[in-house]
């Protein structure tokens, strides 16, 4: 293994543009009130809406781990970021909601590199038994994002609108595409140079993945995992929180800082763990195992809808801190295929998980709209209990699978 540059050249600018990804996908449960009662979107539409940033993501995934594969981290990541700039400017004067999900789409695209361009650069350059925690260190930052896009942006929309928080997102992420450009290396002297294939060779590595009996047995847990948490904090969870924790905008702004605060210090801690547990013999699924355990736990106390801030914001701080496991199991996956397939596998994992993220935040938008909108123009809590108890059973039956799934090598 090649010494690394270093941290602050290597995961540091590219969690940039991570920052930005959780900061455009939080911000939509924060502003998704404003922008359903400007637009008259109904909860399925308000869905619809915020999953064509996902649809886009997922898309662009399969294309863009070839790409990470044969053109490296840097060249792809510095050139999406500018395709994001042009997306946020695009939500930014949108005068109606079609050209809003327009901007969204282009959004999604920029950004759909965003944990795999990371992964792809962390596994060239750190040890495997490093990577979870390296990039648990990066998306430690990057949920800065996260957190910004709560009480930040509560406070901000006063004096900007929601319009001019998308043009902030703009100049960001072109300052991110520069500082990717200049400071990220490109692939180390040893690193095995890609030969030049055809692209439906290139393409065709997809199928090893997906053949792949390890790969099979732990892809639905992940991918339910990840889903959840992407499903929540990018929309749900903040329309919750009004409609059945009862809160006003500015607790409801608290609590998904929390919710962020969770999802920051759980990518931190979490990495860590998976590194720490492998390097002294542990399976590196162990810590992804106690995450997905938590996450039914909170699921099944949310169905229960305890009353009191504090407690609600715990069950939330526990959800997305055991949700934000997901990335050390794509790092664990990932280790059973050789370094020139590792932009793809990441990918693989991130498509089938966000074609599951358009299906859950349009789902449970169907589910609210069977029951009528309640006096505030809110969906009654009795549809989220039912759409809570509908994701944890998919989440159980991941887990199950598991146990019961055709086994090869353990990861």
């Amino acid at each position: 293994m090649p010494a690394s540059p270093g941290f602050a050249r290597i995961t540091l600018p590219l969690a940039a543009i991570n920052f930005l990804n959780q900061c455009n996908r939080g911000m939509v449960a924060t502003i998704g009130p404003l922008l359903a009662i400007e637009f008259g979107l109904s909860a399925s539409g308000l869905g619809l809406l915020a999953a064509c940033f996902f649809a886009a993501y997922a898309v662009a995934q399969l294309p863009i781990g070839v790409a990470l594969d044969l053109h490296g981290p840097r060249k792809v990541q510095a050139t999406l970021a500018l395709v994001s700039a042009a997306g946020f400017v695009l939500c930014a004067v949108a005068p109606d909601v079609m050209v809003l999900a327009f901007g969204r789409i282009l959004c999604g695209l920029g950004l759909a590199a965003g944990l795999m361009a990371m992964l792809k650069a962390n596994s060239q350059w750190y040890p495997k038994e490093r990577v979870a925690a390296v990039t648990g260190a990066g998306l430690f930052l990057a949920g800065m994002g996260g957190m910004t896009a709560t009480v930040p942006v509560q406070s901000a929309l006063p004096f900007l609108g929601w319009r001019g928080i998308f043009v902030v997102l703009a100049v960001l992420a072109v300052c991110a595409s520069a500082w990717i450009w200049t400071m990220v290396p490109d692939r180390p002297a040893a690193a095995v140079v890609p030969q030049r294939r055809s692209m439906v060779r290139e393409i065709g590595e997809f199928g090893r993945i997906f053949r792949d009996r390890p790969f099979l047995r732990f892809l639905p847990a992940i991918m339910v995992l990840s889903a959840l948490n992407f499903t929540f904090q990018g929309l749900w969870a903040g329309p919750w929180l009004r409609d059945v924790g009862g809160l006003d905008d500015g607790p409801r702004a608290i609590a998904l800082l929390v919710y962020a605060l969770g999802l920051v210090t759980g990518s931190l801690v979490t990495g860590q763990a998976a590194s720490f547990a492998q390097a002294r013999g542990f399976s590196p699924m162990f810590v992804p195992y106690i995450g997905i355990g938590g996450v039914l736990l909170a699921q099944a106390l949310l169905v229960a809808a305890p009353g009191g801030f504090w407690l609600t914001a715990a069950i939330w701080f526990l959800f997305s801190f055991c949700g934000s496991v997901g990335v050390a199991g794509y790092a664990a996956m990932g280790q059973g295929f050789p370094p020139e397939l590792q932009g793809r596998v990441a990918t693989a994992i991130n498509f089938s998980m966000l074609v599951l993220v358009f299906a859950f935040q349009t789902g449970i938008g169907a589910v609210l709209d069977l029951w009528p909108r309640t006096a505030s123009g809110g969906w009654d809590p009795a549809g989220y209990a039912v759409a809570l108890c509908i994701t944890f059973l998919l989440q159980a039956l991941a887990a199950a699978w598991i146990v019961v799934a055709p086994r090869g090598r353990a990861p």
